[in-house]
């Protein structure tokens, strides 16, 4: 048995708590389902700027009348104290998933990246020690790891950042262990890398690659690949995202520490596109545009630190995962 089948028995037996910001988004609309399946009490907090209602919908279709009881959900904004401190009311955790994504957005707007991503992610923090929280695992980004040439990244080991975006996540992970050593807060930090899968928003301008080209695709139109398409990604299915979150809030030697959340495993633009026209049955070529300012060139994660510390095993490679997602998107 799994470490993560393990927790699941467990946290059937003894529910407790939990708070998920970002609740209607895509990541987080998934650790709302799982936590209900398992029978937990959830809150969920989120202004809608990026989630949608129709995630949390899709969530209750998906859980049982009693499941769905234990959920509740507040309209509300991290940047503003005071939703996250009715927010995190008696909670017992935090998955603290609310962000603004997206490296190019943060160079259009960086101020409005700067107010979710760090000013929100302090309210959250203070909110969830003043209500004596056990335990806040955040959304960290693999972009903090900026140009640093060593492959695969290790979470010692970090580089020159190179967006306004990874600036943020990376003045998170500093307040992290100020909050952790100066007030005795338990922190995890989980450095996500290219999260995929069902509920994540292909439209819009700094829409995903996985759901931007497979709705492109498969309505017949033209795919562009920034750069000559030999940049590789480390993708990762969103299961694997959820099962790190609940092992991170739950291992004793996670506290204070930060871990990265992958497969281990590289692949190319050229080798994704490749995949999703399989997938899509479209014979369509990509067109190809200047490499981006702020695009990391490669980017592959060491997960042995998850795998000590937390009991981390990925249980979907980047095409297990395609297989699930892409009918998805299709229907």
């Amino acid at each position: 048995m799994t470490a993560y089948e393990k927790l699941q028995r467990a946290l059937k037996r003894h529910p407790r708590k939990w708070l998920v910001t970002g609740a209607a988004g895509f990541i987080g609309s998934h650790l709302v389902e799982a936590l209900l399946r398992l029978n937990q009490r959830v809150v969920g907090l989120d202004n809608f700027a990026t989630g949608h209602a129709a995630n949390l919908n899709n969530v209750r279709v998906n859980v049982t009348a009693a499941q769905r009881r234990a959920f509740r959900f507040i309209e509300g904004d991290i940047t503003n104290a005071k939703d996250c401190q009715r927010a995190c009311r008696g909670v017992d955790l935090v998955l603290h998933q609310a962000a603004l994504g997206s490296v190019p957005r943060s160079f259009a707007d960086p101020l409005g990246t700067h107010a979710p991503n760090t000013t929100g992610f302090l309210n959250v923090l203070q909110s969830a020690r003043k209500a004596k929280a056990q335990r806040v695992v955040y959304a960290s980004s693999s972009s903090v790891y900026g140009d640093v040439k060593s492959s695969p990244k290790v979470e010692s080991i970090t580089g020159t950042l190179l967006s306004p975006y990874a600036v943020s996540k990376m003045v998170d992970e500093l307040y992290a262990q100020v909050f952790s050593s100066g007030y005795g807060q338990e922190l995890v930090g989980l450095r996500y890398f290219n999260v995929f899968g069902a509920r994540q928003d292909p439209a819009g301008a700094y829409a995903a690659v996985i759901p931007r080209w497979t709705q492109e695709l498969y309505c017949g139109k033209q795919t562009e690949i920034y750069g000559d398409g030999k940049t590789s990604r480390d993708f990762c299915y969103v299961a694997n995202v959820v099962q790190a979150n609940l092992l991170a809030a739950t291992a004793k030697a996670a506290a204070g520490n930060v871990y990265n959340v992958a497969v281990g495993t590289r692949t190319t633009l050229n080798e994704l596109h490749r995949q999703l026209r399989k997938l899509t049955g479209s014979k369509a070529k990509p067109v190809h545009q200047e490499f981006r300012a702020g695009d990391v060139r490669h980017s592959l994660a060491s997960i042995r630190a998850a795998t000590r510390d937390l009991g981390y095993a990925p249980t979907h490679t980047l095409e297990q995962g395609l297989a699930l997602t892409v009918p998805w998107f299709v229907r």
